[in-house]
Order: C-alpha cells, then sequence, then structure tokens
C-alpha cells in the first residue's frame, strides 16, 4: 500500500504525534509511507523514522500553516493508494484531493469547523472521529452517514518500560531542577500555550488552594500564550508556586515527578495528555469538555468538574492532595490499567490497518 499522511506542520501538539506514530508504524509493517507536511521542519520532525519519506511542500518554512503550495500536483506524482488527513489544515483542504485517490478525513477537535473543513468531511471515503463524543457530532451536527464514520481513539506515543528505580531517579531530577521541595505535591498539565488550552483557568483555580499540604503546578509547553500566562502567574504572587518546564519531546520524566493531572482545556475532542499522564499513574482532574470524559474512569481514575466551577474544581485538588498512600496508590495502578488498555499503539495502528484495507479496492477492480 502506497500511504500518504497530510499534516500541516510537525510541531508538538497531540495530533503531529498521532501522525508520526501512524507514519513510522506503517513503514515498520512495510508499506510505502509519504508524511507530507506544508512547512518544512518542527519540533517533531527528528522523530519520523527514515523508512518514511518525509517532504514538505514550502521550499523553506514561511510559518504559514495554510499554505500548501503545488499540493494537488506533488501528491499526484506519488500516485498514493490511499491519503489520511491529520490537522485542521490538511482537513480543510483534504476536498481537493479526493479526485487522486481514496481520501480518508479525520475528526480531532472540539473547536467549530471552517467551510473547507465541511466540505472535505462531505467529500471523503471515510472519517475517523478519535472520541465517541466526536462521532456524534459529525452525525448529528454535520449529517455524515453512520457508515461514514469511524471511532479509533488517540494511542499512547512515549515509552511505558521505565523500572521503579528510573522513576524514582527522573522524580528527584525533576523536582531538583525545579526547585520543588520532596514534601510538596505537584500537579501538572502538559499542552500548547494556546487560547483554547486556557492554562491561565488553573492559575485562577490554584490561587485559591490552602498553603499546605505543600503543592507546585507546573505548566508544560510552548506556545504564543506562555508569555501571558507567566504574567498572569506573577500577579497572582504564584512565582514560587507555578513552574513553566518548557517544552520536552518527550514528558514522561514531568509524569514521573508530578501527583495529579490537570486540565482546564475549552476544547477537546480527546486529551492526549489526560491519557499520557495517566498511564504513568497519575489521578486526573479535569473542567469538562468535549471528549474529555472518554479519557478517565469517573471516581476511579479521574473526575470531570462543571465548567468554570472552580470551587468544585479546588475541593477536588484538596482531597487529591489530602489523599492517603493507599488511597494514591490504587489510583496510580486504576490510571494506569485503564490508559495502557485502551489506547495501547498496537490497537489503533491495527484499527487503522483494518480500515484502509477495507477502503483499498481489491486486487483485479
Amino acid at each position: 500500500m502506497r500511504l500518504l499522511i497530510l499534516q500541516d506542520h510537525l510541531r508538538s501538539g497531540g495530533t503531529e504525534r498521532q501522525s508520526i506514530l501512524l507514519a513510522n508504524a506503517c513503514a515498520a509493517a512495510g508499506h510505502a509511507v509519504t508524511l507530507m507536511t506544508f512547512r518544512p521542519g518542527g519540533a517533531l520532525a527528528k522523530t519520523v523514522s527514515a523508512a518514511v519519506t518525509h517532504a514538505s511542500l514550502q521550499p523553506r518554512d514561511l510559518g504559514l500553516d495554510w499554505f500548501a503550495p503545488g499540493l494537488r500536483r506533488q501528491v499526484r506524482a506519488r500516485q498514493p493508494d490511499l491519503i489520511l488527513l491529520m490537522g485542521r489544515m490538511a482537513n480543510c483542504l483534504g476536498w481537493r484531493l479526493t479526485p487522486l485517490a481514496p481520501v480518508v478525513a479525520t475528526m480531532r477537535t472540539g473547536k467549530p469547523l471552517p467551510a473547507w473543513f465541511r466540505r472535505t468531511l462531505r467529500a471523503s471515503r471515510h472519517v475517523v472521529a478519535n472520541s465517541r463524543e466526536a462521532r456524534d457530532q459529525l452525525l448529528q451536527g454535520h449529517g455524515l452517514a453512520r457508515e461514514q464514520v469511524a471511532v479509533i481513539p488517540n494511542s499512547l506515543v512515549f515509552p511505558l518500560e521505565a523500572d521503579a528505580d528510573q522513576t524514582a531517579a527522573r522524580r528527584a531530577e525533576w523536582r531538583a531542577r525545579l526547585g520543588t521541595p520532596p514534601e510538596a505535591q505537584v500537579l501538572v498539565c502538559v499542552a500548547m500555550f494556546r487560547p483554547e488550552k486556557n492554562q491561565p483557568e488553573l492559575i485562577e483555580i490554584v490561587r485559591e488552594l490552602p498553603a499546605a499540604p505543600p503543592w507546585q503546578l507546573w505548566l508544560a509547553g510552548e506556545g504564543p500564550e506562555l508569555a501571558a500566562c507567566r504574567r498572569r502567574a506573577e500577579e497572582a504572587g504564584l512565582v514560587e508556586r507555578v513552574r513553566f518546564p518548557g517544552f520536552l519531546a518527550d514528558p514522561s520524566p514531568l509524569y514521573a515527578a508530578a501527583d495529579v493531572a490537570v486540565h482546564a482545556s475549552r476544547s477537546e475532542a480527546l486529551s492526549n495528555f489526560l491519557i499520557e499522564a495517566q498511564a504513568h499513574g497519575l489521578p486526573v482532574v479535569a473542567a469538562a469538555a468535549q471528549g474529555i470524559a472518554e479519557c478517565f474512569v469517573p471516581g476511579e481514575t479521574g473526575w470531570m468538574i462543571p465548567r468554570g466551577d472552580h470551587a468544585a474544581f479546588r475541593e477536588r485538588l484538596r482531597e487529591c492532595l489530602g489523599a492517603g498512600p493507599e488511597i494514591r496508590a490504587r489510583r496510580a495502578r486504576a490510571a494506569r490499567a485503564f490508559a495502557r488498555e485502551n489506547f495501547a499503539p498496537d490497537r489503533q495502528v491495527a484499527a487503522y490497518m483494518e480500515l484502509f484495507t477495507r477502503l483499498l479496492p481489491s486486487p483485479g477492480k
């Protein structure tokens, strides 16, 4: 199979990681895979396997996520058997490619869809939603037929094989690096600093947490809203409480060093961060958003708080911070089991491969 995966840029987001994981896995299985991006480079470009052909449409990075010069010509030259659209801008332009090969669109966002994205949904051979709620939005909000939509959740993308000694070493290293006392408990959020990820609301929530038991909030990532978020923490008098570890290609060490995953995103089809955090044993406390309820087991591995209810969010955080070691250990075991069973990479890759096989014409037809 000649598979072409289309993505605008290999920045540090969850969709980009999913694109690379799928491209690498399909290439390892012996398929000819092209990962075509609008912009060259990107934070994750070095994680693309040498077995994958990485082609960029812009001759140099113009910083324009929407600019895809020569898209149809470049796709036609590669004669793909199937095209998979990953990311918002790829899906916006996908309708232009439907005459060239079967196109599989993806629904991986909770944000409103532009007109061209909706056009691609109608023109595509099939659409993959990464949550049941996203599927329901396609069926009820966009009029797609049920047989045209498949649900394939996001998968874990980081190694999970660290032994107890390695985990303890990572925990000590990052706490020392960020000036976190051993007795303090850490609330962590790993996400790009964009308006919809809403990190400033987490700062507003924790500013009224009591000082005891001791805690810190780590907000990891990069993006256009980072500077404003730093200012918000300073204005709230939380410079010693809120840390900004920056971008990590693999945030696993932060999960090893933290105790609770927190999220206040306004728009999520399915949260890669919450899945990854649970796979490393962290319970989650998150504000309600599309797809969030499918990321955890209510009351066992996490809690979804009504949006805007800061008092309820803080109350759940206080309960998590004050939980005894037996309760924390039980929640960690449940979180690991849930995430590793339901979001295993092999399951995701197998589901995509089964779909691709079903969509491709049989030999001789």
